[in-house]
């Protein structure tokens, strides 16, 4: 989906004062990526020659190390869109190629429509084009009132529209896309002359149709796209819908998910065909699910592989940098952490797997606690294959547990066992018969 000479501009100025936070609007996350790394996924799909992002004084640190490798210009003074491109001008110097001129909130844009705005931009008589939505409830959304050939007129703000107007479906989406061999003068030309005292980039069909050049207009299949964020309503919503798309992706690619409005996966979450997925599982980011494995009830799984027919949980807890082996199986009340269960490896009942290699066909038993932290540093331990520990056994680390040994229940192991042998790290038994019935005798005397 390549463009030849294309650059883009990303307005990313925004004060997010609407959302009560003192991150950046365009920082803010749906399904683990935020909002303008959405955007920027679909515009690096066109393969732009360069990608400009304008951003306010007090956000730029935060979005420059976002959009790396992208550049940043700074607005130093918030006067509207029309001055926001303005600050961009420099940074296309010789640029006579198309460029598109986005909203740094609209995460639910797709790459064909991106590529249908800005084919619209280049038709014959065209200088720029406007990417617009047909809404059933305009209501709060700039109008676009077309001339008798069908190309753009003007835009209306809401706020400026007459009665006639305001029943005009076409709303302006804020994405436009420009003849760079044009887009300096016409925006120099913009003036302030409203209410606001701003700059808009609501004004360029006007200045266009100045210099004899129309402004197509691109409709898009699915109103959803033009979506943006103003508060945490907002948020919420672009993030279920964000849900559902990535479930039905995932259930397309052959998983199965018994609820699967129950179910919260990351954008860059990988599932294989014949995953079982049941209900109120979260994946966070990094998460990679091969073919045929199962993810029980009530788990989290972040930054894992977990290989195929592989089982985890129900309420199971993978942390980053863990693998689950094919056919490996870890059970209720687990926590995995920079560890790898290899294959056929189990460790089904409560207990904590930290910076462990666990070998194959190695049995962890219940209640099992590798103490990986001295207070200081963490430490590395492995068990080998065939290994057993037996239930309520805490592994002080470093520790290297052989191929076959065994460890018996109820030991503290803070030494290496050879293979094939038995470590038993316990107080010796010592009972006491009618000891306890003469402590009560002399109790209740």
């Amino acid at each position: 989906m390549s463009h030849d000479g294309l650059a883009c501009i990303i307005l990313a100025g925004g004060k997010s004062t609407r959302m009560k936070s003192d991150t950046p609007k365009v920082l803010h996350k749906i399904a683990g990526l935020s909002l303008i790394g959405w955007l920027l996924r679909t515009v690096e799909a066109m393969n732009p020659d360069r990608v400009i992002v304008v951003t306010a004084p007090f956000s730029d640190k935060a979005i420059a190390a976002e959009v790396a490798p992208h550049k940043t210009i700074i607005q130093k003074t918030a006067k509207g869109t029309g001055d926001a491109v303005k600050a961009a001008l420099p940074a296309l110097k010789g640029h006579e190629g198309p460029v598109l001129i986005l909203l740094g909130d609209m995460p639910l844009l797709r790459a064909e429509s991106v590529a249908d705005l800005i084919s619209a931009a280049q038709e014959d008589g065209a200088g720029m084009a406007v990417l617009a939505a047909d809404a059933p409830n305009p209501d709060g959304y700039g109008r676009l009132v077309t001339a008798s050939n069908g190309a753009l007129a003007k835009i209306v703000e809401d706020r400026d529209c007459t009665d006639a107007q305001r029943g005009i479906s076409l709303i302006n989406t804020g994405a436009f896309c420009v003849n760079g061999t044009h887009l300096a003068a016409w925006v120099n030309r913009i003036k302030s002359n409203n209410a606001q005292g701003e700059f808009y980039i609501t004004d360029l069909p006007e200045i266009a149709a100045e210099d004899g050049f129309e402004t197509t207009i691109s409709i898009l299949e699915d109103e959803d796209e033009a979506l943006g964020v103003n508060d945490r309503l907002d948020l919420s919503q672009l993030e279920y819908m964000m849900q559902i798309s990535l479930r039905l992706h995932a259930m397309d690619g052959g998983a199965t998910m018994i609820d699967p409005q129950s179910v919260f996966l990351s954008h860059d979450t990988k599932i294989g065909q014949d995953v079982m997925i049941e209900p109120n599982v979260i994946i966070g980011a990094g998460v990679e699910i091969e073919n045929g494995a199962t993810i029980h009830a009530f788990s989290h799984i972040e930054g894992a592989k977990i290989g195929a027919g592989a089982s985890v949980g129900p309420y199971a807890r993978i942390r980053p940098k863990s693998v689950i082996e094919s056919g490996a199986s870890v059970g209720n009340f687990i926590e995995v952490n920079r560890s790898t269960l290899k294959k056929g490896s189990k460790a089904k009942h409560l207990g904590y797997l930290g910076d462990v290699t666990v070998g194959e066909k190695c049995n962890v038993g219940a209640g099992t606690v590798v103490a990986n932290y001295d207070g200081y540093e963490k430490h590395k331990s492995t068990f080998g294959k065939g290994s057993f520990i037996g239930s309520n056994s805490t592994i002080v680390a470093p520790v290297a547990i052989g191929d076959g040994a065994i460890v018996a229940a109820g030991s503290t192991v803070t030494v290496n066992v050879p293979d094939d042998a038995l470590a038993i790290a316990r107080v010796e038994g010592d009972v006491r018969p009618g000891w306890a019935l003469e402590r009560r005798k002399k109790k209740e005397s």
